[in-house]
């Protein structure tokens, strides 16, 4: 079957297909297939749910299944079996600053504040940070969001805890210089490179040869970005915004 714009090839599905649970009672479901290629639209072309095309069928059954594998942890299960095999041999590590729209506020106060939903304000005005990891093939593996205002030294520990780091050689920019982060990563057994501050006052080895390397992460930036709802957060909750990267993340590993 021939893919529509923004849709998954045949191969591309063939790789997936066998992570997504199957419904074991009630009515037979809208086709698994039809419902990931509509959120996959939506996350690329950064539309508005009743926008959805009628291809697709209803716009409410296609956000119905968009929560539903939110909820479960299916989007997070590929995500994790697709980078299964991923190279740790280097770990490449750095932070994205995301515009919120004015749509994404307004979130329940009963259940959650714009600080929760990590929506912070920063220079930039209302933000969510992406705190990524990549391997050594420019691949994520690991992320987590924070508000914008928040510095990335204050997320790195938080975020390295994620994975196994032992062997792994960790790459940043000088803000991850921080010693509790550096003592933190060797604890963990791996080694770090990452460039000191020219006012350090104890400063370190950094090989430059290895560390023009951290442009992998740069990279995947820019391929995350091409999916516009991750590119401008709309969405109010910061569950649904993640479940949107974890789509964009697996189109990516599975070119």
């Amino acid at each position: 079957m021939a893919a529509k714009r923004y849709e998954l090839s045949d191969t591309q599905w063939e790789q997936s297909r066998e992570m997504i649970p199957r419904a074991k009672t009630g009515r037979p479901p809208k086709d698994d297939r039809l419902m990931l290629n509509a959120m996959l639209w939506l996350a690329r072309s950064g539309a508005a749910w009743t926008d959805i095309p009628e291809r697709y069928g209803p716009h409410q059954s296609v956000y119905s299944r968009f929560c539903k594998w939110r909820d479960d942890g299916t989007l997070l299960r590929i995500f994790q079996a697709l980078n299964a095999d991923a190279d740790y041999e280097n770990l490449y590590i750095d932070s994205t600053a995301i515009k919120a729209h004015p749509q994404s506020a307004g979130a329940k106060k009963a259940i959650n504040s714009e600080s929760n939903q990590f929506i912070g304000t920063s220079r930039g005005g209302k933000t969510t940070k992406i705190h990524m990891i990549v391997d050594a093939l420019g691949n994520p593996v690991h992320f987590m969001l924070t508000g914008g205002q928040v510095h990335d030294s204050a997320a790195a520990v938080d975020l390295l805890a994620g994975l196994p780091l032992s062997g792994s050689n960790i790459l940043g920019d000088k803000a991850y210089g921080a010693k509790h982060i550096r003592d933190y990563i060797t604890q963990q057994g791996a080694t770090y490179t990452i460039p000191p501050k020219k006012n350090c006052a104890e400063p370190w080895y950094c090989d430059f040869h290895t560390y023009k390397e951290r442009h992998l992460v740069e990279c995947f930036f820019n391929k995350l970005k091409v999916f516009r709802r991750v590119a401008t957060r709309y969405d109010k909750l910061a569950v649904s915004f993640a479940a949107f990267i974890h789509l964009a993340s697996i189109c990516v590993l599975l070119k």
